[in-house]
């Protein structure tokens, strides 16, 4: 369960007092997200055509971003009280410079990204780059992350290019402007079966990917200190939403095939192989200690966050280093 370190009297009082969006005007949350039509990334959208956000006092707006770390920026800049899908170590960094940022949940608890080439390239791995081109989508994102990881790892020496979302990373690929895409499902699967592109690695190989939360849930301070109850709101029906996504009942898994453009069982492959329950839990934070030192060896930050920092970044009960 999901509770505020920080505010619980304030919220214990507002709750005491009822929420109910009959009873009240709806507060509006402005929330961005990167990566539009991913699961992980549709669960505000789809929780909000519900109508589950309304049933806990809120109007959603949602602006898509091209990354999780344009996502970043337009939270710290206080033009959106939420950001979805932000990577962890952008998120580490920011905080450190002196950011008004904070996490709230996490929003991917291991990634679903995966690499690939076109068919007809010689690129059989990601050890095979010697200066090709490899995408991610904005500096400060997961993909970003990943992609440095990769080059760490393989002691290659390819160039790192920003290519935004999955469309505008495949249209990259097929132009022959970047040789390694990125992408997620349900992004690039229909190509892939056309045989158009090959897959040659995905985020998972990494050790920093697995068992870690790579992307999160963060807010403004601003909006923290002078509107904890719309945060708190939020996050209680972004779970309500999860919990009607992953439930027996094919609705919620249909509205995510209706708005992805997919069929039904591809979005049940999605949810079932890739964006599983454990995965998009965002009430826990796994890799703490790991993802920190990766983000100070690749530059996100100079120094280890302290436990009262991380404590004050941070806040989510089930955080483990």
């Amino acid at each position: 369960m999901y509770t505020w370190k920080k505010l619980a009297a304030t919220v214990a009082m507002i709750s005491i007092g009822g929420l109910g969006a009959q009873a009240q005007d709806l507060d509006t949350v402005t929330v961005a997200i990167g990566q539009g039509g991913k699961f992980d990334a549709s669960i505000t959208e789809l929780g909000f055509d519900k109508g589950i956000f309304k049933k806990h006092g809120l109007n959603v707006e949602i602006l898509y971003t091209q990354g999780g770390g344009e996502t970043q920026q337009i939270v710290i800049s206080g033009s959106a009280d939420v950001g979805i899908a932000v990577g962890t170590q952008g998120t580490m960094g920011a905080y450190a410079k002196g950011a008004p940022i904070r996490i709230i949940g996490s929003a991917a608890n291991g990634d679903d990204a995966y690499y690939y080439v076109k068919a007809d390239s010689p690129i059989q791995s990601m050890a095979d780059l010697t200066g090709e081109t490899l995408a991610y989508s904005r500096t400060g994102s997961s993909t970003h992350s990943f992609a440095l990881g990769f080059v760490n790892l393989l002691g290659t020496d390819a160039e790192l290019v920003a290519t935004g979302g999955p469309s505008s990373t495949l249209t990259a690929v097929m132009s022959g402007q970047v040789d390694v895409g990125w992408s997620a499902p349900p992004f690039g699967l229909a190509q892939m079966q056309k045989g158009q592109i090959r897959r040659i690695a995905t985020s998972a190989e990494l050790p920093s990917v697995k068992d870690h939360t790579v992307r999160l849930i963060v807010t403004n301070l601003n909006t923290l200190e002078n509107r904890p109850e719309v945060i708190e709101n939020f996050m209680a029906g972004y779970r309500d939403t999860l919990e009607w996504l992953y439930s027996d009942s094919d609705e919620g898994l249909q509205a995510y095939a209706n708005l992805a453009k997919i069929e039904l069982e591809t979005a049940r492959l999605v949810r079932d192989e890739f964006d599983t329950r454990d995965y998009t839990n965002p009430d826990i934070m796994l890799g703490v200690g790991d993802l920190m030192q990766e983000a100070i060896k690749f530059k996100f930050l100079d120094a280890p966050l302290d436990h009262d920092q991380l404590d004050e970044l941070i806040l989510i009960e089930g955080w483990k280093m």
